[in-house]
């Protein structure tokens, strides 16, 4: 029922207005006149009467998998779907919110979720099924869980298979590649201590990695600290094997998000809670910076439901569901405009970015760069804003912006993923396309061109949207994009296909590329296969 799928070439994505979301808590209507045809079913020939056996009509709803919106729009549209179905256990339930319920109870972490948990998390929705539905939907579609991934760290790489197992490889001078070794890997290696465990999430940053089980249990190995990474207090033991993360055995977590001081994790319920880097000036926890306890996010974010976090160099950005749409508040350090409020003071509570509004776009997926960030909207518009150096918002120069702006050259593009890094930006469209901008140190833009008056190996910026024509000869979709979002490290990038191929490119002197490379060979331009199947 979504105008842009229509498969219209002549569809301009951008200019199609949002549709609004408070539709999902519908009204009493007025019930249909006596004389007018509904489908209630009667005498007149013709009609067809669904309430004649509506468990039927229930299970054509959730087989065939309606969005909220369409649910919302059945109520409007037809009194059937809208009055009490009377079926066991709660009778009061209309046919809508039934479906709802019946395809909540289909995803993975709703399912072990206690009766008394279910309905804490649809109040905090606001109190309808069909919107606890679109939160569950909408956190699957952003971070890829019960999905393949792979993601680029600061030297080394992690690979998660769709069954849920982990390979690593790369950089292992601090134990991050969970082998119980300190030895770099040039090819992806299972972690074989993870036997049995289902990993549906992971997180890295510099020295360390986080993952997420299908129980919500945390792993995490590589520096045994949550956040204080190159300054601060660093810890001097190595965890070199996945360690049960004990702080957060009391919390159900789907997603982790590592910043250079602090880390994030987010809960089934929508919470977020973090480690470190905690003073008032910061995150608002009033602890010492070094604290490793997690404490949950004060602030606006306190009780509405959150569906993906992403961290940056010091700052935090959420996605959160609320009745009235999607929106995206950002907390931390304002440097450069990065929380996207007009100014560039810090935030030590979550503010929500209010430009969305104005633009009429309702975010989906957010990325945190280093010092910039970006959000796809559901019309596939693409924002960006930060410090606009080497040309990363791909706006066409260099200059920053403090509030997010349309990148107006992905006019014709219909975004459905965005990454970021240190001054780079990926962005990928609906028909698998693959668009990159911003610093081309490191081969790590894909565009394999280097400027007549720079050096070896010194590589051209790119400030507009770019075509990844290197990716186009996979001849397959391409579904996620990662790079390296550290400034201490040459960057790298990794890109899934829909089958689950995986390819490589940029910085792979540490084996992050996931093959040895040839004598004096520090980096690779052109994206080559993996010799792993994540399918």
């Amino acid at each position: 029922m979504d105008a842009t799928t229509s498969g219209t070439s002549s569809v301009q994505y951008h200019n199609i207005p949002e549709q609004t979301i408070t539709a999902l808590v519908t009204s009493p209507i007025a019930t249909f006149q006596k004389q007018q045809r509904h489908c209630f079913g009667n005498a007149s020939p013709g009609e067809f009467p669904l309430s004649a056996n509506p468990s039927i009509v229930l299970h054509v709803l959730t087989a065939c998998n309606l969005d909220p919106q369409d649910l919302a729009k059945l109520e409007i549209t037809c009194l059937f779907f809208r009055r009490p179905a009377h079926f066991a256990p709660q009778y009061e339930l209309s046919l809508s919110e039934l479906a709802a319920l019946d395809m909540c109870r289909m995803r993975a972490i709703f399912k072990p979720m206690t009766d008394e948990q279910r309905l804490e998390l649809k109040q905090m929705c606001g109190g309808s099924w069909k919107l606890v539905l679109r939160f569950l939907l909408a956190g699957e579609a952003c971070t890829r869980r019960e999905k393949s991934q792979a993601i680029a760290g600061p030297g080394h790489s992690i690979a998660l298979t769709a069954k849920g197992a982990v390979y690593s490889f790369g950089s292992n001078n601090t134990g991050q590649l969970g082998h119980g070794t300190m030895d770099e890997e040039s090819r992806p290696r299972l972690i074989r201590s993870l036997h049995g465990i289902h990993i549906i999430q992971a997180s890295v940053g510099a020295g360390r990695t986080m993952l997420i089980s299908d129980t919500g249990k945390v792993y995490a190995f590589g520096k045994n600290s949550f956040g204080d990474a190159e300054f601060g207090p660093l810890g001097n033991k190595f965890v070199t094997i996945p360690q049960l993360v004990e702080s957060l055995k009391d919390i159900f977590v789907v997603q982790a998000a590592i910043g250079n001081f602090f880390t994030a994790v987010l809960s089934r319920e929508g919470r977020v809670y973090t480690f470190s880097w905690g003073n008032e000036s910061k995150l608002g926890h009033h602890t010492e910076a070094n604290d490793l306890e997690p404490r949950p996010l004060l602030g606006p974010l306190e009780n509405i439901p959150v569906v993906q976090i992403a961290a940056g160099y010091c700052y935090l950005l959420a996605l959160a569901c609320q009745p009235s749409g999607m929106s995206v508040y950002s907390v931390g350090c304002g440097l450069g405009g990065k929380l996207g409020h007009g100014a560039r003071t810090d935030e030590k509570l979550p503010r929500i970015i209010e430009q969305f509004q104005s633009l009429n776009l309702q975010p989906v997926v957010v990325a945190a760069g280093a010092w910039h960030a970006a959000v796809v909207g559901k019309d596939g518009r693409v924002c960006t804003w930060g410090w606009g150096r080497y040309g990363c918002l791909g706006h066409g120069n260099e200059e920053s912006e403090s509030i997010p702006k349309v990148v107006e050259a992905l006019s014709n593009v219909k975004a459905v993923h965005v990454a970021t890094g240190d001054y780079t930006t990926f962005v990928v469209s609906d028909n698998g396309d693959v668009y990159s901008f911003g610093c081309g140190e490191s081969s790590s833009l894909g565009h394999n061109t280097v400027a007549e008056d720079e050096q070896e190996n010194g590589q051209v910026n790119v400030l507009s949207p770019k075509l990844v024509t290197s990716l186009k000869q996979v001849n397959e979709r391409v579904v996620q994009i990662s790079l390296t979002n550290s400034i201490y490290w040459n960057a790298h990038t990794l890109a899934l296909t829909e089958s689950g191929k995986l390819y490589a490119f940029g910085a792979g002197d540490k084996g992050q590329l996931g093959v040895e490379l040839v004598a004096n060979q520090t980096e690779r331009p052109n994206p080559e296969r993996v010799e792993i199947d994540l399918g």
